[in-house]
Order: structure tokens, then C-alpha cells, then sequence
């Protein structure tokens, strides 16, 4: 136990190191081993680390005096009982792994499981008109039922309406901070903020002392496009940070989706916009929302046996697609690629061939499925 709050230590305090960021932390870990390896490697072997060079080496050597921030950090985490998710730990969000520059460590305090199923984050305006308002809880009261995890991060308007809407619905739902767990902003949210400790949770990669200062919003925001599955605009200007979301999440190949508003209002440039240029796809509803993500319910096939058709015979390549498949019902490409150890190019024309059987099914978000 001692040893591992040691290295929490030491994982902290890699986050604090000036000028790292956590493409560097992760490419540190790559070599050094651990976070603690790090701190104590020479630097004459830090600086011919790919990405490193001189000047960060320096940076990572000199930086032993972060250990006494994280130590306090240490403090706060255990007093007020919050879960640390580091990159390498088995419970870190893998969605987010796949993220290059996703956070190398978060703070979390809930209950809702973070690699849930279906993950929708639902962004917009924070000032919502009538109309965004009622498309919002619509929305999400639709969706009551289907076990869908719903973040987003806390704001004002969209936001908190999308939040609170997954409370009354019975559906968990995440807030996505942009400080640290030992305050909420704004404060006129404490009370859903709380309530959703207890029905999905609180997260963030910001630790306590940490301002809501505008610099941390955008990586809020690639935290919430990382986590999900889809994305929804509701109501957006032509910039603003549900469009800073929406791009991100594009770079990131998630499904993003758009409603429609009335052409020539401000509050409607954003999410027409992204129809416009296929940055989105156009929804109306929440049943157009789970058709396109293939989230409708589906009879249990548990006790079903699945056979392949007797006039296809898979070569082994693909049989270990197959039963790689089989076994786990559902995956994402680069998680079929892990399983088989085959390269992206390989993995994606054996399945089109597995596709062309009809053994396979393509989902959004490449993910895959046996029909």
C-alpha cells in the first residue's frame, strides 16, 4: 500500500514538471518505466529520449521540488476519498487512451463507470433560447431507460440543463471540470453537482487550488470529446467552446451530431455550420440519435449459439478476427488490433472481406460487431 501511494506521489508530480504536457509524460513513462523511474533517471539518458532533447531533460532534473506540491495533493485526495486514474492504470478510461494528447492523469469522485457502454456528451450555448432549452431536456428525458452515460461539463445553459435532465431521468451522468474536486464553479450549480456525486460523478485532471481560469475550458473540452462515444450540439454561436468540442472530437473520430436551427439566428450558425460542411450529422430527435449510433435495445443473444454459414470458409486471418469477435461481442478497431497483433491496414481488409459475408457489422465510432 506504501509503495503504491509512493508512486502516486511521483505520478503527481510528473504532471507538474514545467513544460511537459502529457504527450511527453507519456512518452517519459514509455522509456523510464514509471512515473517515480522518471524523477530518478540521468539526465544524460532523459535528453536522447525522442521528444525530450536538452532542454525538457533539464526541466524534469530540476524538478524535484514538485514531490512537496504533490505530497499536499496526496493529502487532499486521501481526505476527501478521490479516485486517481492514472494513463497506465486498468480502471483509466479507454477511451481517452487512445487519445494522444489525453490527460495523463484525472481526479474523479462518483459512482457511474467511466468505460460505460454508450457515453454521450451533450454541449452548447450558455445561453440557450427557449427553444435550445426544451430540444435539451427533450433530449435527454428521451433517452430515460437506454443506459447511456451523459457528460458534459458543468456550464451554464446546455450544460447543467443536460445534467440535470440525466438526474431526473434516472440516467448517470458525469461533469467534466476545468479546476480542481475542492470546489464547483459555477458555485449556483453546487446542489446538481452534488446530487450527481451520487448518480454518476465529478471529474477532472485539474488539481485542488486550481482557478477556473478560461486557459483550462479548451482542456476541459478535449476531456469530454475524448470520453464519449457521440457528441450533440444543441444550440452553438459560430465559435465558442461547444465548437472548440465539436472539432476536437471530429480530430478524434467520434460521432458528432447536430440540431438544426432556424437559418440567420445567431444561436443557430454553430451547429447549421457543422451540418454544412459534414463536420455533424442532422438529428431531430433522441430516436434519431440512437438509430445512427445503433443504441436501440436488442434482444439478448447470451444463449444463442452463432454459427458461421457453411459456404464461407475463413482463412486463419480471418478466423482470429472471428473469434476475436465472438468473444468480446463488440470492438473498436484499434482494440482488434491489440487482440490479433495485426497492423490497422491488415485488420481493416480483412474485416471489409468479413463485411462482404455478412459476418461482420461496421458501427459508428469503427466499431464492429458479428451479425
Amino acid at each position: 500500500m506504501e509503495s503504491l501511494k509512493e508512486e502516486l506521489k511521483y505520478q503527481i508530480g510528473l504532471t507538474l514538471i514545467d513544460g511537459i504536457g502529457d504527450v511527453n509524460a507519456k512518452n517519459l513513462l514509455g522509456y523510464c518505466g514509471s512515473a517515480k523511474e522518471v524523477f530518478h533517471e540521468k539526465k544524460t539518458k532523459l535528453q536522447k529520449i525522442p521528444g525530450i532533447g536538452q532542454t525538457l531533460a533539464n526541466s524534469v532534473f530540476q524538478s524535484k521540488h514538485v514531490l512537496k506540491r504533490a505530497e499536499k495533493e496526496l493529502a487532499f485526495i486521501e481526505k476527501y476519498n478521490i479516485q486517481t486514474l492514472f494513463f497506465t492504470d486498468a480502471n483509466y478510461p479507454q477511451r481517452l487512451k487512445s487519445c494522444s494528447d489525453g490527460p495523463v492523469l484525472l481526479y474523479y469522485k462518483g459512482n457511474a463507470n467511466l468505460n460505460a457502454e454508450k457515453i454521450l456528451a451533450v454541449v452548447g450555448t450558455r445561453r440557450p433560447s427557449e427553444y435550445g432549452k426544451q430540444l435539451t431536456e427533450q433530449l435527454v428525458n428521451d433517452l430515460a431507460g437506454s443506459g447511456i452515460l451523459v457528460i458534459s461539463g458543468l456550464a451554464y445553459g446546455v450544460d447543467i440543463l443536460a445534467h440535470r435532465s440525466a438526474l431526473d431521468s434516472g440516467l448517470n451522468t458525469i461533469g467534466v471540470l476545468g479546476h480542481g474536486l475542492d470546489r464547483i464553479y459555477p458555485g449556483t450549480h453546487n446542489k446538481t453537482a452534488k446530487k450527481m456525486l451520487q448518480q454518476g460523478g465529478l471529474l477532472t485532471e485539474f488539481m485542488s487550488d486550481t482557478n477556473p481560469d478560461a486557459v483550462n475550458f479548451p482542456k476541459r473540452n478535449r476531456i469530454v470529446a475524448g470520453l464519449c462515444d457521440a457528441l450533440v450540439v444543441i444550440e452553438s454561436k459560430r465559435s465558442g467552446g461547444s465548437l472548440i468540442t465539436a472539432t476536437i472530437a471530429n480530430s478524434y473520430n467520434k460521432d458528432v451530431f447536430a440540431f438544426p436551427g432556424r437559418a440567420g439566428e445567431s444561436l443557430s450558425e454553430g451547429g447549421n455550420g457543422l451540418i454544412k460542411q459534414n463536420k455533424a450529422t442532422l438529428i431531430e430527435s433522441a430516436e434519431d440519435l440512437l438509430y445512427a449510433m445503433q443504441w436501440q435495445e436488442k434482444q439478448s443473444t447470451n444463449n444463442k449459439t452463432i454459427q458461421i454459414p457453411l459456404q464461407i470458409a475463413l482463412n486463419d486471418d480471418e478466423q482470429k478476427i472471428y473469434e476475436c469477435l465472438r468473444v468480446n461481442n463488440s470492438l473498436h478497431l484499434d482494440e482488434i488490433c491489440q487482440n490479433t497483433q495485426f497492423p490497422v491496414s491488415k485488420v481493416s481488409a480483412l474485416l471489409l472481406q468479413l463485411e462482404f459475408g455478412n459476418l461482420v457489422k461496421s458501427r459508428p465510432g469503427k466499431m464492429y460487431e458479428l451479425l
